[in-house]
């Protein structure tokens, strides 16, 4: 017996072991999070959590400023970033390594903590290129609008959020948090996918207590912290509230993780006032997904059939027979109802009324509006446009931030966007970037660019050869690089653009011959421009071109110019060198002249005075003494 307790004991250890170590192996890892305190220099962490919000210098651009709160529930961060509009009218943050995944994105909004702002700016606000907000007037005042929060798929590694100026004051951004959920997270039906997104309009708990967030409530953090706006009453003597401590059962599970606390407070229907109605103010002809939470936490209910209540969406039954013990199995156990529904009026109304002389009760609301994701511009072409902006040096009042054709209410200035129905992508088919005060070249990498029809970048300062890689974007009709500083040759490719209808080149510093195919062009009715242009020739209206040279016997006519100046330059220099010797040789000799003519005539005196002896020799040496010419 000994034995055998002692075996009993040895494989209830390992049992024990072996479930400790299974638990932990396939226990599920953190949701990944990011949390950004705008305009932070460096990283925060904020009490009583002690959460970690990253500094954003590496992020964006804007100004740092200091933050005044608008409401309690905003994060205890002392700075804001803010954007002026002479930055441009739409202002991104574009973030990397962010897993593939569903994601709740919240941004809380502030104002600019000095005298001469704007005390409530106003803008929209964008997530992966679907306008998720639009900020009204007022909105510093309520609580519930402080931020902006939306569910999101992020696909491709990054996450961009952008803020788009109205006119009225500059977008103030105070933190923005990435924040991982389940991937079957609000879950309502065929619809629900990728391709929605959900823009949290409201989300209420009901009865006693105070507005929270799921840290707050020690919430699953797959819930995605969210936040809680509490509400006491929907109508003076409307209803009571209701409170229990005691546990809820199935609250806290997949894939939405609500908090058990959510359940432990309620509003319960009157005598007086038997029906139960909430009403919001929403965007007409809008979906809206309608989530309704509920326990039985009442003690005077106490089974099936006592608390029987029907459930209308703005007078349309949408739940009938609704019993809480009985389709959630039991008392203090949560149930979750899900409708999605249209609106095409301003007001969603909520009501729950009771059959059988019973009260209403609701402990939770969640309301979403249902927003189908914005199609993005192809990749390649975002790409195109990065590069094109850097090499013109476009002005920074453009912007050209995030995406180029989304959100539809805010596309770029400067580029027409057309929607392929076959891709299910934006492309751009046009650029009206005239008068813009450009200074850079024509990048090769425009021709990526491939389904443009126009082209107008006149009127600036551009400079450079005109790429032939032009040539390549067989969709082009109209083609406006005139009053620039073009130069060079006109591309032989771009006589291979048989759309082109409209060729403006003029007013530029462009030589050579204009090619033949594009002045053959000139018999099909297509407009071109070469005037202004003083080294061209070749086609009607310019001079008559001469003998073609290549550009190597260019530059060996300019060298052997150069060589040939060279030459009779070193050649004037030798011949006034030669030329100053003789002059001041003659000069020299003028000077000496009168004391050697005094010279010969003394010698040739001297000559004549020698004696000569009788055989007509002249005397010797010892003779004559010593001699006075040498």
């Amino acid at each position: 017996m000994h034995f055998e307790a002692s075996m009993l004991r040895f494989l209830l250890l390992w049992l024990l072991v072996f479930c400790t170590a299974f638990s932990s192996s396939s226990a599920r890892p953190p949701p990944f999070a990011m949390r950004i305190s705008c305009g932070a220099r460096d990283n925060v962490h904020t009490p009583p959590t002690n959460t970690l919000w990253y500094k954003d210098f590496a992020y964006t651009g804007g100004i740092p400023a200091n933050a005044s709160s608008t409401s309690f529930i905003t994060p205890p961060l002392k700075t804001l970033r803010y954007f002026p509009l002479s930055g441009g009218p739409e202002n991104c943050y574009n973030l990397n390594n962010v897993p593939k995944g569903h994601y709740l994105v919240r941004m809380f909004f502030g104002l600019v903590n000095q005298t001469n702002f704007d005390s409530e700016p106003l803008f929209d606000v964008s997530v992966e290129g679907t306008q998720i907000c639009s900020l009204q007037s007022g909105w510093s005042n309520q609580d519930d609008q402080a931020f902006a929060e939306a569910i999101v798929f992020l696909l491709d590694g990054t996450a961009s959020l952008c803020f788009h100026s109205t006119g009225h004051g500059d977008p103030t951004i105070l933190s923005i948090e990435i924040l991982q959920v389940d991937d079957n997270a609000y879950y309502f039906g065929p619809q629900w996918g990728r391709g929605i997104v959900l823009r949290t309009a409201t989300r209420l708990s009901c009865g006693t207590g105070q507005s929270k967030f799921g840290i707050d409530y020690s919430g699953d953090p797959w819930g995605g912290d969210r936040f809680w706006k509490y509400i006491k009453t929907f109508g003076q003597d409307s209803d009571r509230p209701r409170s229990t401590e005691s546990s809820i059962k199935q609250a806290s599970l997949s894939p939405n993780f609500y908090p058990q606390g959510l359940y432990q407070s309620a509003l319960v229907s009157t005598d007086n006032q038997p029906e139960l109605t909430y009403a919001m103010d929403v965007e007409p002809n809008r979906n809206y997904s309608i989530w309704l939470h509920f326990a039985e936490i009442d003690s005077s209910v106490t089974a099936i059939g006592q608390r029987v209540f029907d459930i209308l969406i703005n007078s349309d039954v949408v739940f009938p027979d609704v019993d809480i013990i009985k389709m959630s199995g039991d008392r203090y156990a949560a149930l979750v109802l899900n409708t999605t529904v249209a609106i095409s009026g301003r007001t969603l109304t909520i009501t729950l009324e009771p059959k059988n002389g019973s009260h209403a009760i609701i402990n939770a609301i969640e309301v979403f509006e249902v927003i189908i994701a914005e199609s993005k511009t192809s990749p390649e072409e975002v790409s195109a446009l990065q590069t094109l902006k850097n090499a013109l040096s476009l002005p920074l009042r453009l912007g050209w931030n995030g995406d180029p054709c989304v959100p539809q209410e805010h596309p770029w200035s400067g580029a027409d966007c057309h929607f392929d129905s076959n891709s299910s992508k934006w492309f751009i088919d046009g650029l009206g970037l005239d008068n813009q005060g450009l200074r850079g070249f024509l990048p090769d990498d425009i021709s990526k660019l491939s389904h443009l029809q126009s082209i107008n970048l006149s009127g600036n300062m551009i400079h450079g050869a005109i790429p032939s890689s032009l040539g390549t974007i067989a969709s082009l009709e109209k083609l406006d690089l005139s009053y620039n500083f073009f130069n060079g040759s006109i591309p032989e490719s771009l006589g291979q653009l048989t759309s082109l209808q409209i060729l403006n080149l003029n007013g530029n510093s462009l030589s050579g011959r204009v090619p033949a195919a594009l002045g053959g062009r000139l018999l099909h009715r297509a407009s071109f421009n070469f005037t202004d242009n003083a080294g061209l020739c070749g086609i009607p209206g310019l001079r008559t071109c001469g003998p073609h040279l290549s550009a190597g016997a260019k530059v060996g006519i300019v060298l052997g110019a150069l060589l040939l100046l060279l030459l009779i330059g070193i050649c004037s220099m030798c011949w006034w060198k030669r030329r100053q010797n003789i002059l001041r040789a003659q000069q020299l000799a003028a000077r000496d002249a009168p004391y050697a003519k005094a010279r010969t005539h003394l010698s040739r005196d001297i000559q004549m005075t020698r004696p000569y002896n009788n055989h007509g020799h002249s005397r010797t040496a010892a003779e004559n003494g010593p001699s006075l010419l040498s």
